[in-house]
């Protein structure tokens, strides 16, 4: 069984981590997602993949696509299809409001993670605006920058001379 991390309450089954690095997030939307039969079963062992995932807005409605949920082990003809798009639950407002941010510029919607809450499985969706790649070597170069800093402080506080 696939390792599940709490966070608020609602468990996390798969996460995009690599969105963040590719992209400049600029809003999130927390989303329901219409699932068949068996897909829910799967997702509960903890098996999803975000990797390729992306979503678009046709005729007024928000669909998933390339989410991979594998079959269920357990399940038999009735089985879904890994990779069928699937629909996504928002009030009609914040798809409006999407679908403009999304005519304005050179923007896209990304999942950012899947997760269980309350017992449905909800999806974070970012508006995200793709990075270059000196703005990709900058963050790292500022993570690293800031790692360091918290390391000598750490040192400073516990008496370690570097």
């Amino acid at each position: 069984m696939a390792k599940k991390k709490k966070t608020d309450g609602s468990n996390v089954i798969a996460s995009n981590r690599k969105a963040r690095h590719d992209y400049t997030i600029l809003d999130t939307y927390e989303t329901g997602i219409v699932l068949q039969g068996t897909e829910i079963k799967s997702l509960r062992d903890g098996k999803a993949s975000l990797v390729e995932a992306f979503a678009t807005i046709d005729n007024g409605e928000v669909w998933l696509r390339n989410l991979h949920i594998p079959e269920y082990s357990m399940g038999s003809w009735t089985n879904h299809s890994p990779r069928r798009t699937r629909k996504l639950l928002l009030h009609r407002r914040e798809i409006d409001t999407l679908e403009g941010k999304l005519r304005d510029g050179n923007r896209t919607l990304v999942p950012l993670k899947l997760y269980l809450k309350e017992g449905r499985v909800k999806v974070e969706l970012g508006l995200a605006q793709g990075k270059q790649d000196y703005d990709k070597r900058r963050a790292i170069k500022q993570r690293t920058e800031d790692r360091e800093i918290t390391r000598d402080l750490g040192r400073k506080l516990k008496g370690i001379k570097a």
